[in-house]
């Protein structure tokens, strides 16, 4: 038996369930509120089907309630791991000891009886989650002592900072992979729109949401948008296209969806936004109205959205099913709050959340890492015929290769479209920004070294102005952006790691 993680739900698609008392019955959705557990929370079920009080203190009514819903995911699992090694030498999580860590930290990165090891930079995150844990436990007088031993080392400024003794060194900060556009858009046809190695549909392919999942990942490539950010737009927030509009469309990413906490204006491709329109003028349309059928939306707890007003500083006015009515700068408005949020349509109640499952419900985040997982792992099976290395995606693979294409289109057009002499160019990066930093505005980096150490690092030491002369330009023609920017991105793939292009092989017979 192992320890495991459930999570409190969201919203409920049923009634709520009742649970006596000892004074009559109460809801449960009362109950959990009184107790202080909210949508969304985890709860732990250790492998006697106990839930300890204190871990549920910890999750629910600490500081880690307000974490990210994915860093909250992450350390939960790592909770888990590390419980599951003290039961299995008989030992509870508050009774764990120094030796407890070290014999677990070897076990984890390197005994060869532990058959799933971890490299430093997963290591080092479930030993800042169990660091946080300990250290709450010992405030609140659950433990004597942290079993996390510390240790001093000087910081940035030259001060004196605690870290974990046990911290791995050398861990990488974040495992950057990229994508060109061409390996990009072979697996989309493949994994995604159901292609085969010849570029045909496979027979009896089903494509079910296949434009709502194409879509989206076109929206994460052309904006460079993180997966919590594109996941959680409502409809009206994203841009629609109209006659002479151009090549490309903004919109407006709210501060309480971005990893930074501020607002930030983000771009995407003309195409990329008509996709999303087919999806929400098709399938979406037609989900809808089947889950209005089939009354799905009168079972949920949904907050109304009666009217918006404002215009730089949108506020949206709702009422819940009680009747009770508040108001939510949308700005403000959390995920998880705007999976609540409804519209009164021709037909009845209608999501206001862009993206919906089969069945017309909001769908969660989290759930997109499976969309491309599956997507990737049918390119590994189709395409191992044809190509060494099939190409495989991640939602922020996305977004790194997104940053990787802008910068070189931005150098190419300072340098080579524009024609710019020294001097205006000068000028013009004076004005404007040089190519890295307008890739840090779109990124929406607090920092410029995350954009060049970290999302740009196949580029980061190269000579860019010899490396983006076309040849045509030498001789005084024009070079063709398209094909150019392709083959650069072909070029920088061939010399440096972890991105993915187009390497097919001959097959013969």
């Amino acid at each position: 038996m192992r320890w495991r993680a459930f999570w409190v739900p969201e919203s409920r698609e049923v009634s709520p369930v009742r649970v006596p008392e000892l004074n009559g019955w109460e809801d449960l959705a009362a109950r959990e509120s009184r107790t202080g557990i909210h949508p969304g929370d985890p709860i732990l079920l250790s492998p006697e089907y106990e839930v300890d009080v204190r871990l549920g203190l910890y999750l629910c009514r600490s500081a880690f309630a307000r974490l990210e819903p994915e860093t909250k995911r992450n350390y939960v699992g790592d909770y888990c791991v590390f419980f599951d090694f003290l039961h299995s030498r008989g030992t509870r999580w508050d009774q764990a000891t120094a030796d407890d860590l070290w014999d677990f930290e070897d076990w984890r990165t390197r005994s060869p009886r532990n058959p799933r090891k971890v490299g430093a930079s997963r290591w080092n995150r479930g030993l800042a989650a169990l660091t946080r844990l300990y250290r709450w436990a010992v405030a609140h007088g659950y433990m004597t002592s942290s079993p996390v031993e510390t240790r001093a080392v000087a910081d940035r400024y030259g001060g004196i900072v605690q870290v974990p003794a046990a911290r791995a060194k050398g861990a990488r900060s974040c495992d950057v992979r990229w994508l060109t556009p061409r390996a990009f858009r072979r697996w989309v046809d493949v994994g995604l729109r159901g292609h085969t190695a010849a570029g045909i549909v496979v027979p009896g392919w089903r494509g079910r949401l296949e434009d709502r999942n194409t879509a989206f990942a076109d929206l994460l490539f052309s904006s460079g948008m993180r997966l919590g950010e594109g996941s959680s737009l409502l409809v009206f927030e994203m841009p629609r296209t109209r006659l002479g509009g151009g090549r490309y469309y903004h919109g407006r990413l709210a501060r309480a969806v971005t990893k930074s906490k501020r607002a930030r204006t983000f771009y995407v491709s003309a195409p990329a936004v008509g996709a999303v329109e087919c999806y929400v003028e098709s399938t979406r349309a037609l989900a809808v109205r089947r889950a209005q059928m089939r009354g799905r939306y009168d079972a949920v707890p949904k907050r109304m959205v009666l009217r918006q007003t404002g215009f730089q500083r949108v506020l949206l006015h709702w009422r819940d099913q009680d009747g009770r009515q508040g108001q939510t700068l949308l700005s403000e408005a959390t995920a998880a709050e705007r999976m609540s949020y409804f519209a009164e349509g021709p037909m009845g109640p209608e999501p206001l959340w862009l993206w919906l499952t089969e069945a017309g419900m909001p769908f969660r985040p989290a759930s997109w890492e499976n969309v491309f997982r599956a997507a990737s792992q049918r390119c590994r099976e189709e395409l191992a015929v044809v190509m060494d290395e099939p190409p495989w995606c991640t939602p922020h693979m996305c977004r790194h290769s997104f940053a990787l294409l802008m910068l070189v289109v931005l150098h190419h057009v300072m340098d080579v479209k524009l024609g710019l002499s020294p001097q205006e160019r000068r000028d013009f990066r004076l004005l404007y920004g040089d190519p890295w930093r307008m890739v840090q505005d779109l990124l929406g980096h607090a920092q410029i070294e995350t954009t060049r150490n970290v999302y740009l690092a196949p580029v980061a030491d190269l000579q860019l102005r010899a490396l983006l002369v076309a040849p045509e330009a030498e001789a005084g023609q024009a070079a063709r952006s398209d094909a150019w920017v392709s083959s650069l991105l072909g070029r920088i793939a061939r010399e440096s790691e972890n991105i993915q292009d187009l390497n097919e092989r001959l097959v013969t017979g």
